[in-house]
């Protein structure tokens, strides 16, 4: 048995090499400080991670809604032929925590989406029409998020659902975090409409819910960021966010929307960074992009975009609407484009030049200790 080896101290040429490093790794520090700048989010990349839904049962998730108070749990449903049952998956390792059973509604039809209110309910969207205005009616069931995770039978408030002007197919049901108002965004490949239901939603008579707002978008999902104001649309391959202007919604700029499967759901992470996008299939991926507006750092203070997220960022997919509203939905151009580019282009033009200047500098002091 030998005794515990002592390390070598370094020859002196490495001791200096390591010491002529250190500036470098200062200014490469200081370029990071400067790329991401004093506003930039503090969380890390995996903070939100993608994760995959292992459940068998689950093969048409449809919806997708942040659990409040379960951190890291995401509820999700089929969208038909499956019964009433909202499934909560572990947004780590994709696992089904809990499969919970609606009771005291009628038969589910086509469940499209989930979202969660101020009063702690979860709101169940069976607003699905696949022919495109055949119900005369549809639903929406309210049930209180369960505390406790394991499967269990939950009693929900059945409420009925008309719209103005007629039938409509809709996928995306948003739950206001404020108001607690409900709006459904009809569902067309040329642009639907964004209806608002009434103040305060009744059980014993019908719920009609009138149009505010063309959408350009064929969209199948949306949601509200935590603070109420900012609302995001996706569509299968594309989505628009607005800001919501006390229910004046104004279109803002482009959703980063990932290439999916058949891309059918969307929600905010409770802590306003990180849009989640999921998809439709067995083990369908869920999936995390930057959101396009950032919680403020200070209460009271306004959403800065993301990066490349400016305003106007052209027109989404179709151009019309399902009654026909008139009104532009985007804004048109890109006008403030430009402009926010243009700091963070001078930003890396800076990066690259300190990053020369230290790297010359390195070369200099290896030269003069080489004899040079």
């Amino acid at each position: 048995m030998t005794g515990l080896r002592r390390r070598r101290p370094l020859p002196p040429v490495r001791r200096s090499r390591a010491r002529s490093l250190a500036p470098l790794a200062a200014v490469t520090a200081l370029c990071g400080g400067l790329l991401l700048g004093p506003g930039a989010p503090a969380y890390a990349a995996d903070d939100h991670p993608a994760f995959t839904i292992e459940d068998a049962r689950v093969t048409e998730s449809s919806g997708l809604a942040a659990s409040r108070l379960h951190p890291g749990v995401y509820w999700t449903h089929n969208d038909s032929d499956d019964g009433p049952y909202l499934y909560a998956i572990d947004g780590r390792s994709g696992r089904t925590l809990a499969r919970i059973t609606l009771s005291g509604i009628g038969s589910p039809r086509d469940v499209e989406a989930i979202s969660l209110g101020p009063d702690g309910r979860l709101y169940v969207g069976d607003i699905g029409d696949n022919l495109d205005g055949s119900w005369p009616h549809v639903w929406i069931y309210a049930l209180p998020e369960p505390k406790q995770l394991h499967d269990q039978t939950v009693r929900a408030t059945q409420y009925t659902v008309q719209y103005e002007g007629g039938p409509r197919n809709a996928e995306a049901l948003m739950v206001h975090p404020k108001t607690g108002r409900v709006y459904i965004a009809s569902k067309r490949e040329s642009g639907g409409n964004l209806y608002e239901g009434p103040a305060k939603l009744s059980a014993t008579g019908t719920n009609v819910f009138r149009k505010v707002a063309p959408v350009d978008l064929w969209v199948t999902d949306g949601a509200f960021s935590p603070d109420g104001r900012t609302l995001a649309l996706r569509g299968y391959f594309g989505g628009t966010y607005y800001h919501w202007n006390d229910g004046h919604p104004k279109a803002a700029g482009r959703l980063a929307v990932p290439l999916q499967r058949q891309g059918e759901s969307l929600t905010w992470t409770t802590d306003g960074t990180t849009l989640m996008y999921g998809s439709e299939g067995a083990r369908s991926e869920v999936r995390p992009e930057e959101a396009p507006v950032q919680p403020s750092p200070t209460p009271g203070a306004s959403e800065k975009p993301t990066p490349g997220q400016g305003k106007g960022q052209g027109r989404q997919q179709g151009g019309g609407s399902d009654t026909g509203g008139s009104g532009a939905s985007q804004e048109d151009g890109d006008q403030d484009g430009a402009g926010k580019g243009g700091g963070t282009t001078g930003k890396a033009v800076l990066v690259v030049v300190l990053a020369g200047a230290a790297l010359y500098g390195l070369r200099r002091l290896r030269g003069k200790r080489a004899g040079k």
